[in-house]
């Protein structure tokens, strides 16, 4: 539990950086697990306010589950909530596996590119109406020039080479050899104007911790997570035509963090069931240096 306080303390530490020294900050909630605990930390970090609006890139293939759980818990927590999508992309055909493209052009399409252009305020983007419960137009279309992102370096290869404070062009594009260094917890936060900043106050947890401090916490998770009694459970969650469950028989918080000590999966890479990662050689670089998350 001490390394889970350090962990803890260090993540505040980072979102409070970010938000005292970044304007027009947003951060990323994919639904998943690593930035559900994320969100929980940054209404830690502001005293159960998040000073800063969530923005989910909405592909329009969700598991049910995740929007069901994200529109409630948006509501409950009186959250600013915001969505962006690449309609155009969508009306056009331009997906996988309904239209006409493979993953990694649809990941491209509905991710990359709607990330983008959601930041930059020129795509569809909808605010959560607290008072109807329903999406409206956003009228706001500011830029946001930094993003608060749950990426860990255990999960995925590419990962492993991000910085907590990690620049991308006007474009997003990540140059990898061109990160700042960060020894002893000092970290670099004066950039020229017009870098775009993605931060990542998890970097440094893994995947066992995340499911210690759900525990500890007792944060509400998708029930996907979960075997529901067919020995299956997801692991890593996304789009319903490349995601798939692993074979699991954990039901609960405990039996998960169980099987991770165990030792059980530890030759099952944990985003074994999302096909866009097999399709991009076995990692995300590819799609990530393109400003994919």
């Amino acid at each position: 539990m001490n390394h889970l306080v350090q962990l803890e303390s260090k993540s505040v530490f980072i979102l409070r950086e970010a938000y005292a020294n970044f304007k027009n900050l947003c951060m990323l909630w994919s639904i998943g697990k690593d930035s559900t605990v994320l969100l929980w930390l940054a209404r830690k970090a502001f005293f159960g306010h998040v000073p800063f609006p969530l923005v989910h890139i909405d592909t329009s293939y969700k598991i049910p589950e995740m929007i069901k759980y994200r529109d409630a818990l948006a509501m409950e927590w009186k959250l600013t909530m915001i969505y962006g999508q690449n309609e155009a992309a969508l009306k056009s055909n331009q997906t996988f596996p309904d239209g006409q493209l493979d993953r990694i052009n649809c990941c491209r399409r509905l991710k990359t590119d709607a990330l983008r252009d959601t930041l930059s305020g020129k795509g569809s983007r909808y605010r959560l109406n607290h008072s109807t419960g329903q999406w409206d137009e956003d009228q706001d279309k500011e830029a946001y020039t930094g993003v608060i992102v749950g990426a860990r370096s255990d999960e995925e290869g590419s990962r492993s080479k991000e910085r907590c404070f990690s620049p991308r062009d006007t474009e997003n594009t990540w140059d990898v050899g061109a990160q700042p260094p960060e020894f002893w917890n000092q970290f670099k936060t004066d950039f020229a104007p017009g870098t775009h900043l993605r931060i990542h106050p998890l970097l440094d947890w893994t995947e066992l911790n995340i499911w210690e401090y759900i525990k500890k916490e007792n944060i509400p998770t998708v029930s996907l997570y979960y075997n529901q009694g067919n020995g299956r459970r997801y692991r890593s969650l996304g789009c319903y035509p490349c995601t798939f469950p692993i074979k699991s028989e954990s039901k609960t918080v405990d039996e998960i963090i169980r099987e991770l000590r165990s030792g059980a999966l530890e030759n099952v890479a944990e985003r074994s069931g999302r096909a866009q990662d097999k399709d991009d050689g076995g990692s995300l670089e590819t799609l990530r240096r393109g400003g994919y998350m």
